[in-house]
């Protein structure tokens, strides 16, 4: 076993977060986050910086989730939101109506914008979150107010009088 998988444990709330934002389907979620934490699990000993762990377990975590959903818009399933089965580690302060209209509502956002977002949302700031994908910060940015500009047109559309 890896020195840093009993760290890679204590990052379960975040990677449980992530998986939640690229999945809905509880059945098809676990199976997800299996498939993040055996990923990470092959990929420990190739990281070169263990202060870089969160980084590289969510960068893990977000391309795997990006592909996932790539797949599945090649045979798109509609499932229902069940907030019940829906349930996320450490909710942040945020009531279940909140929590559930936010996945509800990052399921619409395209992959460009849905994991810059998600990001930002986990406390990284956009340098890191350029870093992890690959991308410039000002590339960032934009992804972020393009997400940020489509979240309030829907806010706006669900909450009208």
């Amino acid at each position: 076993m890896d020195a840093l998988w009993p760290k890679v444990q204590t990052f379960h709330p975040q990677l449980w977060r992530a998986v939640c934002g690229y999945e809905l389907n509880p059945a098809l979620r676990e199976d997800l986050l299996q498939e993040v934490l055996l990923a990470i699990w092959e990929s420990l000993p190739h990281l070169r910086e263990p202060a870089m762990l969160l980084p590289f377990v969510l960068r893990i975590a977000h391309n795997l989730g990006a592909s996932h959903v790539r797949s599945a818009v090649r045979a798109p399933i509609q499932v229902s939101f069940d907030g019940s089965l829906h349930d996320v580690a450490d909710a942040s302060g945020i009531d279940s109506a909140q929590r559930q209209w936010l996945f509800q509502a990052l399921a619409t956002l395209p992959i460009n914008q849905r994991q810059p977002l998600m990001l930002q949302l986990e406390g990284f700031d956009y340098q890191e979150i350029a870093a992890m994908l690959g991308t410039s910060v000002e590339n960032v940015g934009v992804r972020l107010n393009r997400a940020r500009a489509r979240l309030k047109i829907l806010y706006g559309k669900e909450h009208a009088p």
